[in-house]
């Protein structure tokens, strides 16, 4: 028998968390958070994790369930992902996967190749690579090798290049060659997609914006800080390098000025969301809505009944 479950996607600062949360309140249903940097604890205002109160009323699977010393990977997030809409569905309530990580999206519904594993080795040997040489000529490097994954990755991006050169120095064969032969996709789901298109692009960038300096005002340089005091934790973990963190890093360690560090997040995000949009606009059967109209959530509650019906 093949189940439901809702995909609710958008850019950053789309307004994701709230209009899930209002699905909540129309629909039985459970909320699974798929957001790569939202599973690391202790990172709450830079990723602009939904506050205690909203967690508390309306609890969210897979937030805070790492360390920010810990990886977590797309296959992690699928194992979990599933398991929670398993759960979710066993006891009779709509799973909602609301989040931005779209390369979780997409092995969630077209499989996960299975890559080779990780070598620390030659992973450490592309980092060192990268400190002489910078992090955009290791992307140049890999777009000659993988077109097709590089075009998807901005040149700073040090995780997700770091991981598609290891992968091609390792098997000799492209991440993306790797991705078309994805495996262990599941037949048992059926997927009702829904995209958050904010139009025109110059209120999702306001909004982007004005978030930031939210986050600014709330306390990020002091989050911050609590973070690199952490003995195990380094700039080259992956949760230091989302966007926002890396950059304040670097002012806290004095390389950047605070209006550089703000500016250079501010800049890092728009091209996140940018990226976000593409992904988008590459997937089929997507009913798109624009957040930002009165009947947005009335629009999808309508859709999810036709669908659900």
């Amino acid at each position: 028998m093949t189940s439901k479950a809702v995909l609710l996607m958008g850019p950053t600062a789309s307004g994701k968390t709230d209009l899930a949360v209002s699905l909540c309140k129309r629909f039985p249903s459970d909320i699974i958070s798929v957001d790569s940097a939202l599973v690391y604890r202790g990172m709450d205002i830079g990723t602009a994790k939904p506050d205690a109160e909203t967690l508390c009323r309306v609890p969210h699977q897979l937030i805070d369930i790492r360390e920010p010393e810990e990886r977590y990977s797309a296959g992690d997030f699928v194992r979990d992902a599933r398991a929670a809409i398993a759960t979710s569905v066993r006891n009779g309530r709509l799973p909602i996967l609301a989040g931005g990580t779209m390369m979780y999206f997409r092995a969630l519904t077209r499989g996960i190749a299975d890559l080779p594993v990780a070598d620390n080795e030659l992973r450490a040997q592309i980092d060192a690579e990268a400190g002489e040489k910078g992090w955009p000529a290791m992307h140049a490097e890999l777009l000659r090798v993988d077109p097709v994954i590089a075009a998807r990755l901005s040149p700073n991006d040090s995780q997700r290049i770091q991981r598609a050169l290891e992968v091609f120095r390792q098997s000799g064969k492209p991440l993306s060659a790797w991705q078309q032969e994805a495996v262990s996709k599941s037949d048992d789901i059926d997927y009702i997609k829904i995209a958050l298109q904010i139009e025109p692009r110059a209120l999702l960038h306001a909004r982007i914006e004005q978030r930031l300096e939210q986050m600014i005002a709330g306390g990020f340089e002091d989050e911050m800080r609590r973070l690199m005091a952490r003995p195990g934790l380094t700039r080259d973990c992956p949760a230091m390098r989302s966007v926002g963190y890396r950059q304040f890093w670097a002012h806290l360690e004095g390389e950047l000025s605070s209006t550089e560090a703000r500016d250079r997040a501010l800049f890092a995000t728009r091209q996140l969301a940018k990226r976000q949009l593409t992904w988008l606009r590459s997937e089929n059967d997507v009913f798109s809505v624009n957040p930002l109209e009165d009947t947005a959530v009335d629009t999808i509650s309508a859709h999810l009944a036709r669908k659900l019906g």
